[in-house]
């Protein structure tokens, strides 16, 4: 399997049917068809197979899929059975309320560590993690193996931090700054542009009939 190959839109549903099927998995439900799958998910039966089978041949034909297995199989695929370090950068408004949110352990990501270039935020505590200054990310990073890195700066301080993650061994950075980054195919950005993703909702409230 070439995972570049694989578009970002089959990734997003399959944790989407991983949420569901872990659903059924807690009310000992034990198999489920293609059909019922999309039902749950407001997808057709031959867009969940088309899904699954490009990471092999789930089910049994007339049978169905066995609810526990496929859960086993999407978290491996997903990376979901293993925890994840995480590295932010950037502690003002929305770093500190990343940092404060308990749901991510449930997902596997464990944010270890938090840095700021601000005198008024190094050295402060935001929960168990104390924040940094930025020198000192490369060590942080090394010394408590972290593999993804979050960035919550203003758009112009976006492209520097993400340089010096990337100098520091990560590969895989989540970017809240409103700006898009430069990096090598082998880096993994995914932006999140809160006000777009607002934005967006205006354009419906203005179409709507």
């Amino acid at each position: 399997m070439n995972s570049k190959k694989i578009p970002q839109a089959v990734i997003s549903r399959l944790f989407i049917y991983l949420r569901e099927l872990t659903e059924l998995a807690k009310v000992k439900i034990t198999t489920i068809s293609s059909a019922e799958l999309g039902d749950r998910t407001n997808l057709s039966d031959a867009q969940v197979r088309k899904d699954l089978g490009y990471f092999g041949n789930f089910g049994v034909s007339g049978s169905g899929y066995a609810v526990n297995e496929l859960v086993e199989a999407l978290e491996k695929i997903l990376g979901k059975n293993k925890v994840w370090n995480v590295a932010l950068v950037g502690t003002g408004h929305l770093g500190s309320a990343l940092l404060s949110y308990p749901g991510f352990k449930s997902h596997g990501l464990n944010i270890v560590s938090a840095f700021d270039i601000s005198p008024k935020r190094i050295g402060k505590a935001i929960g168990d993690i104390k924040v940094k200054p930025l020198e000192d990310i490369k060590k942080e990073i090394s010394g408590k193996k972290i593999e993804i890195g979050i960035i919550t700066v203003p758009a112009k301080s976006a492209q520097s931090v993400c340089d010096k993650l990337i100098e520091s061994g990560i590969e895989c950075i989540l970017n809240f700054a409103p700006v898009a980054l430069n990096a090598t195919e082998n880096i993994k950005i995914r932006d999140v542009d809160l006000s777009r993703e607002i934005e967006t909702l205006s354009y419906f409230l203005v179409n709507k009939k």
